[in-house]
Parts: C-alpha cells; sequence; structure tokens
C-alpha cells in the first residue's frame, strides 16, 4: 500500500484560546497557590483601592465564558513596576500586573489602585489608564486597548484618547458606580458595539 501524499503549504492557525485553566488564571480550584492573581494589591500599596468589573461579549453579543484578560499599570504616583522606569517605586512589592478569567457569564474583575497621571514618550501627561490584553478564542493574535476612569478631568486632554473618534471614546471608559469604589466596563470584541482596540 502506497503512502498518502501529504499537501504542501501553510498549516492551519493556531487561535490564542479557549483556555486550560490550571495555571493560567486564578480560579481557587486548586489546592495550590495560583501562580497569577486578579489583584494587584500588596501590603504596602498606597493609592485609592478600587475594582474593575465587566463582562466580554463576541460579535454577535454573546458572552464569552472562556476569555483571559491580563492589566498592567502604574501605582498611584505614576511609576511602573519596571526597569525602564528609573523613578523610585515607593510601592516596593507592587507589580502593577494581574490576569482573570471570565466566567460562565462572561463576568471578570480587578481588585487594584487607581493609578497616576504617567508621561507620554514625548513627556506630555496622560491620563490615569490601565492597559489591558485581551485573549479569547477565534482571534490569532491577543488585543490590547486602554480603560480610562469617568472621573478623571485629564481624560479630555489625554493623546492617545484624542486619537479616538469621539463617538468611540465611551467603550474605553469605565463608569464609576455611584458612592462605591466600583468602575464597569464591558468588552465588546467585534460588532456595532465593539470596543476600540490599538495596533500595537
Amino acid at each position: 500500500m502506497q503512502d498518502a501524499v501529504k499537501p504542501n503549504g501553510i498549516t492551519p492557525s493556531q487561535t490564542v484560546g479557549p483556555f486550560f485553566k490550571y495555571g493560567l488564571t486564578p480560579t481557587g480550584d486548586y489546592a495550590w497557590n495560583d501562580a497569577f492573581t486578579n489583584s494587584t494589591l500588596t501590603p504596602d500599596l498606597t493609592g485609592d483601592r478600587i475594582r474593575i468589573e465587566g463582562r466580554v461579549f463576541d460579535g454577535d453579543g454573546v458572552v464569552v465564558p472562556d476569555a483571559m484578560l491580563e492589566i498592567w499599570q502604574a501605582d498611584a504616583q505614576g511609576r511602573f513596576a519596571d526597569p525602564q522606569d528609573k523613578r523610585a517605586l515607593p510601592n516596593a512589592s507592587f507589580r502593577g500586573f494581574a490576569r482573570c478569567g471570565t466566567g460562565k457569564d462572561g463576568n471578570y474583575s480587578f481588585d487594584t489602585i487607581k493609578p497616576g497621571v504617567v508621561p507620554d514618550p514625548d513627556g506630555k501627561p496622560q491620563a490615569p489608564h490601565i492597559v489591558l490584553a485581551v485573549f479569547a478564542r477565534g482571534m490569532l493574535r491577543h488585543l490590547y486597548t486602554r480603560i480610562y476612569f469617568s472621573d478623571e478631568a485629564g481624560n479630555a486632554a489625554d493623546p492617545v484618547l484624542a486619537l479616538v473618534p469621539s463617538d468611540r471614546r465611551a467603550t474605553l471608559i469605565a463608569v464609576r458606580e455611584a458612592g462605591k469604589p466600583v468602575y464597569r466596563l464591558d468588552l465588546h470584541l467585534q460588532g456595532d458595539s465593539e470596543t476600540v482596540f490599538f495596533d500595537v
């Protein structure tokens, strides 16, 4: 019997999800300390503690129950826990990184602090924001966006937010719940309400 001839060409691309959750996202389902958590809070942390929550939707408006989200942010003084940021870090153990998976209802949440103003590469001040990466099924590359805050006056002068058409800026702005340190931002991967994602 002759071996079948294998076709030449490119192999299919692999999507970035769904995820084998063991070790990738904090769930409390395992009898060991999760490698990643949805909290940036540390005992020596200064700043206003907040919670960011929302849901992730696909292009049909259906929740995505198996997405993974990562945030990276500055501390309350606008300093990053990164060797490239040469300023002294007042929050010695703050790393500004957290990760979570979405639940069966597409829900996500992060416990963190409100970041401070950070300079852009030209030294211009940027409004407080958090960088967010989204990994999900059906995507060949993860997506990048930002989370801004509805109660920040600096949003009006933010150089990155100014690049976004005015009718789309709301997709990046987390709205604060009345009387609570909780901000809500739903993410839409496609469709009429698609979140603005950045090509980086």
